[in-house]
């Protein structure tokens, strides 16, 4: 696959997405992706995805993509069945592809059953792809923040950015998925700076 016009991870990201639908399994891109779509756009060479695959499924992922990854159906298959996660990469571009089963993370489901379908104008005309809301990105990103020890200024940045373009986010439904994750305070404190107060 040659991505053309189109940035590297989103193309991978494109070419990814279409499998899993191909093996109507359900996905969503989370991330820095998924960030720019909702919030500024910014450099990223990682795509992330959540996927609800079972290790059959996961077996007969591996073995689409071909020649154009490198993939370890083994380690695929075993986060499949633990609900972990695994990496694959699109050897053209190296951009890395990690892939995060949705498991029995109540959360993950959650995202799944939110996730958007965004419009992308690629160069053989427009496709589409599922990604995070953008309440679910500020969620996750502000775990992520917290779990490396909250000294990423990209991944606040990134959630202060979500929060300043998005104007009609769901408030409530933040507030209790932040509770439930233990990142209210967080929250609270990026909601202030995303007011200048």
């Amino acid at each position: 696959m040659t991505p053309g016009a189109l940035p590297d991870p989103l193309a991978v990201a494109l070419l990814v997405g279409r499998l899993l639908e191909k093996l109507r399994v359900s996905y969503l891109v989370g991330g820095s992706l998924a960030s720019s779509f909702h919030g500024e756009p910014r450099s990223t060479n990682d795509v992330d995805v959540v996927a609800d695959l079972d290790p059959a499924t996961a077996d007969v992922f591996v073995d689409s993509l071909g020649q154009a990854f490198y993939a370890d159906a083994s380690v695929a298959i075993e986060a499949a069945q633990s609900g972990t996660s695994f990496n694959i990469v699109h050897l053209e571009t190296a951009v890395k592809v990690d892939i995060f089963v949705a498991g029995a993370d109540p959360f993950d489901r959650v995202r799944l059953q939110r996730r958007q379908r965004v419009a992308i104008d690629a160069p053989n005309g427009q496709d589409t792809l599922y990604v995070d809301s953008a309440e679910d990105v500020v969620l996750r990103k502000l775990e992520w923040y917290r779990r490396d020890g909250e000294t990423s200024e990209r991944q606040w940045r990134d959630v202060v950015a979500v929060l300043r373009v998005q104007r009609d986010l769901d408030v409530a439904y933040l507030r209790t998925w932040a509770e439930r994750l233990g990142i209210a305070d967080l929250l609270v404190r990026a909601r202030r700076e995303m007011k200048g107060q």
